[in-house]
């Protein structure tokens, strides 16, 4: 790849987002802005390695894109050719393209909404997101999630033809308005984080491709929304966890549980960075949300420099706090484990078994996990190596079903070795078909 394309490229992962979102205002129509963008792209890879790269490359892409939508405009809305002319100005001055020079501003937020609106299924929602918005193209998107590259195209040309026939309008909400429709973009921001935190597709358990791009696509809302606490909430939570990476996985690629990760490894510029964040949401003086709550909770993991050190009586109140804002058995179990470490395992026992019956956590294989691991405190072996055994059915990836039947094996040894009872003379086998991602 020539040092001329490279630089284009660059400059397209940069400037793609205001590009589109500033075309989307003028031809109101997500559809078409992508593809005058995408056509001054290749007029770029065209001019650029035999002219130079000019002093203002964005604002020379938004010149050639802009001409471009006025021809459009002039063949398809001869009707229109007086607003076109009158909107846009083909030639290049700076003036004419000061669109680009502004900061962030409510096109690129407007873009955000339109690409996360709830009339798309979420799915979608977040291919649209990171084709348009972060500026994947459709094969890195596909690749990002191990989806064959016509099935992200057909996803994100369907959701592109939603949002034209739902006649969804390019613009910034209402006030009242705004917090029901930025729930969704975090939906998004934070699904595109968690496939990245742990993968649900492959052999990998961190993908910090997506992970990055998540964090991206944060920071850049937090410049949109300064005020918004849960916005500023998700970066926090999104970098704490990411400051974790490096001690997620030994040198072999295993899982390493929190409990015995290597604290020291942990990225403590991410940690002051989240811990800003945090601050940041939690003094803008309103309710926190789940988002930040959850913030707060891996900033108690944080603070603590060893694990036995952290103040698991903060981190129940805090899940208790969560349950009321975002009631869910994952949370529930979340906060059973917590329970563990503050009360000890006969509470957790119970916490546990709440909601050991709930529909919604039949194929979560964490749920068998968490309740082996407060059996084994109370020294039921046999009962924690059934749990594990079927956890590692349902595991989502190859390196947790490892995990999970190395777990079953240890605890069906303290069992034999607790009754007497002498070992096999072989291990048991440990399940070989690959785990379906949940």
């Amino acid at each position: 790849m020539t040092d001329s394309r490279r630089t284009v490229e660059a400059v397209w992962r940069i400037e793609s987002p205001r590009l589109v979102a500033s075309l989307t205002r003028l031809v109101r129509d997500v559809g078409l802005a992508e593809e005058l963008a995408q056509d001054a792209f290749v007029q770029a890879l065209e001019q650029w390695p035999r002219d130079g790269v000019p002093d203002r490359p964005g604002a020379w892409l938004m010149t050639a894109a802009r001409r471009r939508a006025v021809d459009v405009i002039r063949r398809e809305q001869t009707r229109d050719a007086k607003y076109a002319l009158a909107a846009v100005d083909g030639r290049y001055e700076p003036g004419a393209d000061a669109v680009v020079d502004r900061p962030v501003d409510d096109d690129l937020l407007a873009l955000v909404l339109l690409t996360c609106h709830p009339v798309l299924p979420r799915e979608s929602r977040v291919a649209l997101t990171l084709r348009l918005f972060c500026g994947l193209t459709t094969d890195e998107v596909a690749r990002a999630f191990l989806v064959p590259s016509p099935t992200i195209g057909q996803r994100i040309s369907r959701a592109k033809r939603t949002l034209a026939e739902a006649h969804v309008p390019f613009e910034v909400p209402q006030a009242d308005e705004l917090p029901s429709r930025l729930a969704s973009v975090l939906e998004v921001v934070y699904l595109v984080f968690t496939e990245g935190h742990s993968a649900t597709s492959g052999d990998t358990w961190v993908r910090r491709d997506l992970a990055a791009e998540a964090m991206r696509l944060g920071r850049a809302l937090t410049g949109l929304l300064p005020r918004e606490p849960e916005v500023h909430g998700l970066v926090a939570l999104m970098e704490l966890q990411a400051s974790r990476f490096d001690a997620r996985t030994d040198a072999s690629g295993e899982p390493v549980l929190l409990a015995d990760q290597d604290r020291t490894r942990w990225d403590r510029t991410l940690v002051m960075h989240g811990l800003a964040a945090l601050d940041r949401a939690t003094t803008l003086g309103r309710p926190l949300g789940p988002y930040t709550l959850q913030a707060a909770i891996a900033a108690c993991h944080s603070r603590a420099a060893r694990f036995e050190d952290t103040d698991w009586e903060a981190v129940v109140a805090l899940y208790d706090a969560l349950a009321q804002l975002a009631p869910s058995p994952v949370v529930d179990l979340n906060r059973a484990v917590a329970v563990l470490h503050a009360d000890g395992p006969e509470a957790a026992l119970a916490a546990v078994d709440a909601i050991r019956d709930d529909p919604r956590l039949a194929r979560y294989h964490l749920l068998g996990a968490v309740r082996a691991d407060v059996l084994t405190r109370l020294g039921r072996h046999d009962e924690a190596a059934d749990e594990l055994e079927h956890a590692a059915t349902i595991a989502p990836t190859p390196r947790e079903r490892r995990l999970l039947t190395e777990r079953a094996a240890a605890a069906a040894a303290a069992s034999r070795a607790t009754s007497g009872t002498p070992a096999p003379t072989a291990p048991d086998a440990a399940p070989s078909e690959p785990g379906r991602p949940s």
